[in-house]
């Protein structure tokens, strides 16, 4: 453990720029996730290999996506966020292009891998470095740059929609797959980590953060990373089924072509969907992650949470019904996606900012955790219906929202309060390495000095009063010896 002071993000104008040349890169990479659903009923009606086989590609890429995150994350602090995004860049042109050529189900697979690598490459970098150049906002900063990956795509999903349409799947893999690769390249050349100090930030009591800085070893041994991540695959599990299976699932409702007018516009219940759904989702992040700074991550994690199980349980009720089907949708990926900002924020609160990167890297693994149950939902979907997901989705939303509010709180913020005020007991604890003081910021060094000289002055009275007690046994001896006869001195 060592002090949140080093290495944090500066302020000024230069840090904005940084966020803003993530949130691009983070556009790039979308279409990889959410841009996937458009591609799986044009795959199946050439190959014939089945929906659950296909949706298996969206699983790979998932879990290589989030579980390779730790690992990119040390290249990260290595050798700097340039490299790993330029790979990332490299990667995700590589995929498509796959794709593009894809024959069988191998190939298909193959390409998930190496998306996943370099999609995983581009999130993680991109996300760690915002909190590092953040730390006094980062509900807000994860969310901004959450929020390219989740409305990203909005920008692409009907050009991709209409190029599938006319020239088919693999010149749509082709093309946008040459092109995101190329954005990314040249984004790289730009991305910078923080180097010097933040002035310290007064501490809220709605918002407790952490003046040390654990490494990841120390996170991976606390209770509360894994209550976090328990609570992360809850959630996330219902929205990547959402996510990948939105297409399928309206073709089975029978609604996909039916028409819905939003604003004057009429189109495709199944367009309008998927791409209120991006814009929805891409303002929620940001949206949560500012809302969070000023209202604490847990008040809104039971809000967000208990809203998606609501909207899940509408959808399982009245999807069948165009309009409803658009709406609930649009609304459940508008909360879905604050967990892509409030995670990382409460793992920057609760663990430091210096090893940010790998820290929320490994928790950000909780996504591809939560993957292996996308092909599960299309098993049940067969036996039971899709009312059958969605209602385990609901309750795992519900119960999400409850343990975020009734247990997270309180266990982390003693987690917090516990390790500042006695660090000692964690280190000897968590710690593989001798323990060692931890030192205080600066807004709490006048304290430090008033506990200091109480302890001084009580250290002084304490050796008075044992001087006190020694000269007045030796008066009693004294006494009690001129008292005695001499033959029993």
């Amino acid at each position: 453990m060592v002090s949140s002071m080093n290495e944090v993000s500066p302020s000024g104008s230069y840090r904005w720029f940084q966020l803003a040349m993530g949130i691009v890169s983070m556009a790039m990479i979308a279409n990889l996730q959410y841009g996937w659903t458009l591609f799986v009923d044009p795959i199946d009606a050439e190959y014939h290999w089945g929906r659950a086989a296909i949706q298996l590609a969206f699983t790979i890429f998932v879990i290589t996506e989030t579980w390779l995150v730790p690992v990119e994350a040390w290249f990260v602090d290595k050798y700097g966020p340039q490299i790993v995004i330029m790979l990332g860049g490299v990667m995700i042109s590589l995929a498509w292009i796959l794709n593009s050529y894809a024959s069988s189900l191998v190939m298909l697979y193959a390409a998930a891998i190496i998306a996943g690598i370099g999609a995983g490459a581009v999130y993680g970098t991109c996300v760690g470095n915002a909190l590092k150049w953040f730390p006094d906002c980062r509900g807000l900063a994860a969310g901004a740059t959450a929020a390219g990956f989740g409305a990203g795509a909005a920008l692409t999903l009907l050009p991709i929609a209409s190029m599938i349409s006319s020239s088919g799947y693999r010149s749509a893999f082709f093309t946008f797959g040459i092109g995101q690769g190329l954005i990314v390249l040249f984004v790289a050349l730009v991305i910078r980590p923080p180097q010097s100090n933040a002035p310290a930030k007064k501490k809220r009591l709605n918002l407790p953060q952490t003046a040390i800085d654990f490494t990841p070893p120390q996170v991976l041994r606390t209770p509360i990373f894994w209550l976090m991540y328990l609570v992360f695959v809850m959630v996330a599990s219902g929205g990547l089924m959402a996510a990948a299976q939105i297409a399928p699932i309206a073709h089975d409702f029978k609604i996909a072509n039916s028409s819905v007018t939003l604003a004057g516009f009429q189109m495709a219940a199944l367009t309008a969907a998927i791409s209120l759904d991006r814009i929805f989702d891409g303002f929620g992040r940001p949206f949560f992650g500012w809302i969070s700074d000023k209202i604490g991550r847990e008040h809104v994690m039971f809000i967000a949470f208990g809203t998606g199980a609501l909207m899940l349980l509408m959808l399982s009720a009245y999807g069948h019904i165009p309009i409803v089907f658009v709406l609930s949708t649009a609304i459940y990926f508008g909360v879905f996606g604050e967990i892509y900002s409030l995670f990382p924020a409460t793992s920057g609160d609760t663990f430091g900012s210096k090893y940010a990167t790998t820290n929320n890297g490994m928790l950000y693994t909780a996504k591809g955790t939560a993957s292996l149950l996308v092909p599960l939902s299309s098993v049940i979907s067969s036996k039971f219906g899709w009312q059958a997901v969605f209602v385990i989705a609901v309750a795992l939303n519900a119960t999400a929202a409850l343990m975020a509010l009734f247990v997270i709180k309180p266990l982390r913020r003693a987690f917090i309060l516990g390790n500042e005020t006695c660090p000692s007991p964690f280190a000897d604890r968590f710690s593989t390495s001798p323990a060692k003081p931890s030192p205080i910021s600066v807004a709490d060094s006048r304290t430090a000095a008033q506990m200091l000289g109480q302890l001084r002055k009580d250290e002084e009275g304490a050796h008075l009063i044992t001087g006190v007690k020694q000269v007045a046994h030796q008066e009693r001896s004294d006494c009690m010896s001129a008292k005695l006869p001499p033959s029993n001195r």
